[in-house]
């Protein structure tokens, strides 16, 4: 087993007429990988890093001289099907955390696909919303059910309980076996593949078969299924009477991991910050393209037999040329999910706003406008997913201190990076890398590096 560490978002809390973040903490979890493609982490290790957020940010607040009783509501942002089963009468963990990205059940993932009508990896997607893959959690639960007798043994004694890490930590924090709440909201149920979003309930039929940079598009209260390999999801709901709202989403499966990797793995970088400062040494990756697909190929391939490739290496090349590589990978991830956006839905985007920890990599926020031909836009603040949290508690019905209403939203103060290059190198560089993943995906060579001179991309 090999474990690594990984930033974990503790508490954000922000103020809900200004948007300004007052305090916050973070702190490390591990991720561990006992197997190839098996990625894991210990739910006990996860809750006890939210208790301690919270009480190393309740101290930051009481240094401040702000009262924690001014807090009104709490909201939850968390990965996304990584999935959980815990026994509720002990409130133990059953078995760790299986992460969005474990790929032990691809045998499970082939055996269903196989049983569909012209073994089609489509044929829950007029309900779901989504292929059946690795990626969502009925799988990773069906996996625990055959292979983890505890887990067995729980749901035969009734006294298992599933969700996804909302609903772990939500549980805990309302009181555990101790009258704790067992919920999730929409969003979250619909990546577990159990899920109408159509009806906006749990399905029956879908129950009885269910024995990592994302990409979003709103669509507004009308599902739109894609024919260009994207998710059908529920964006939002705010409040039991109110619309669904959906969105197209992409999934790039390795983002922030492929920077991990060159540190953790390969040693390429020492700190995640550094491999700005080299990627900028090199200025180009000089016909390297890197496919990072260690989890295999997400949107729009989805294809979990496809394994990372790096390709165009010559004597010339260094670590520099890897690192600048490895951040085109993710633009070049993002510029095929924003194509297939733009198909699916009819309407072009002509801006990309972004958000999370890589955004503050300024060279990657240049390179994604670049390849995307498009501005790129980055709030100076870039922890908005949690800010999204926050803003949809404080307006949740009986809390009700944060108005959403457009005419009422604070000012966000941002940055945005304009597209620097020809877009015709642009379009080559990328033709190039789909050369790449497609070869790979063929199990093809990568052939003879072309005899142009490389290409300089100034950040």
């Amino acid at each position: 087993t090999t474990t690594k560490r990984q930033k974990l978002s503790g508490p954000l809390v922000f103020n809900a007429k200004t948007a300004e973040l007052m305090s916050h903490h973070q702190v490390e979890v591990n991720q561990s990988y006992p197997k190839e493609g098996w990625v894991e982490e210990d739910p006990k290790e996860i809750i006890q890093s939210v208790y301690e957020c919270i009480e190393r940010t309740c101290e930051k607040l009481h240094q401040l001289k702000i009262d924690i009783s001014n807090i009104k509501a709490v909201g939850v942002t968390n990965q996304r099907e990584t999935t959980l089963v815990w026994d509720k009468e002990t409130g133990e963990p059953l078995y760790n955390a299986i992460v969005w990205l474990d790929l032990r059940t691809q045998s499970t993932v082939e055996g269903l696909i196989n049983k569909t009508p012209g073994q089609n990896k489509n044929h829950l997607k007029h309900k779901t919303g989504l292929p059946i893959s690795t990626y969502f959690s009925a799988v990773k639960l069906r996996w625990l059910l055959d292979n983890v007798d505890e887990v067995r043994q729980a749901v035969l004694s009734e006294r298992a309980m599933f969700g996804t890490v909302d609903s772990w930590i939500i549980w805990c924090l309302t009181g555990g076996r101790n009258g704790g709440v067992h919920c999730t909201d929409v969003t979250n149920a619909s990546r577990t593949m159990l899920f109408n979003i159509h009806t906006m309930d749990w399905d029956p039929e879908l129950c009885r078969y269910g024995t990592g940079c994302f990409l979003l598009k709103n669509t507004g209260t009308k599902p739109v299924m894609s024919d260009h390999g994207l998710l059908t999801t529920v964006a939002y709901k705010m409040g039991k009477e109110e619309p669904a709202c959906y969105a197209l989403e992409g999934s790039v499966a390795i983002a922030g991991a492929v920077v991990r990797w060159l540190k953790d793995n390969m040693g390429i970088v020492q700190s995640s910050s550094e491999i700005e400062t080299l990627a900028a040494a090199a200025g180009s990756s000089y016909g390297c393209y890197f496919v990072p697909a260690f989890s295999g190929l997400y949107a729009p391939y989805w294809e979990p037999s496809a394994r990372g490739i790096i390709c165009g290496l010559t004597q010339f090349t260094n670590r520099n040329h890897l690192a600048f590589a490895a951040l085109e990978a993710v633009c070049f991830q993002t510029r095929e999910i924003l194509e297939a956006m733009n198909q699916d839905s009819g309407v072009p985007l002509t801006m990309l706003q972004v958000d999370g920890g890589m955004t503050s990599n300024r060279l990657l926020m240049q390179l994604q406008a670049d390849i995307l031909c498009m501005s790129v836009v980055r709030p100076t603040m870039s922890e908005t997913t949690a800010l999204g949290a926050a803003m949809a508690a404080g307006a949740a019905e009986g809390v009700e201190v944060w108005n959403l209403n457009p005419d009422h939203l604070p000012h966000i103060t941002s940055e945005k990076y304009i597209p620097q290059i020809n877009c015709d190198e642009s379009e080559f560089r990328f033709a190039r890398w789909k050369k790449a993943v497609q070869r790979k995906m063929n199990g093809a060579p990568w052939g003879v590096p072309p005899t142009s001179p490389p290409i300089r991309a100034d950040p």
